[in-house]
């Protein structure tokens, strides 16, 4: 779970409702951007590339439905110039395919 760092992660409530979900904190020191940069930066790219150019909108509704739409977009079919230009999904495919070993058959000719 992320936010940003402030009372909740003092919140006893707080920490209390992360852990039937199995979520962990995601927090960095105060006053550093790491943690939250690649959350910052993506919903950047949310608001840029969905939000404002097909604003306003007229119910939640609308709002849910298109997000849905941008996530399969943006993992499926938008090249990201920092996965060399492919989408992300078939980055993250080749991944788990170089990780698969794949088991060699014996040599039945002995």
């Amino acid at each position: 779970m992320h936010t940003d760092a402030g009372s909740q992660y003092t919140s006893i409530v707080y920490t209390e409702r992360l852990a039937p979900a199995a979520a962990a904190p995601s927090v960095g020191t105060v006053g550093d951007a790491y943690d939250n940069a690649l959350a910052e930066s993506t919903i950047g790219l949310f608001k840029s590339e969905l939000i404002k150019p097909r604003g306003p909108w007229r119910s939640v509704e609308r709002v849910e439905i298109a997000t849905l739409e941008y996530v399969g977009w943006f993992n499926h079919r938008r090249l990201h110039s920092a996965a060399g230009d492919i989408p992300l999904a078939e980055l993250e495919a080749a991944h788990y395919r170089q990780r698969t070993v794949t088991p060699q058959p014996e040599n039945s000719s002995r």
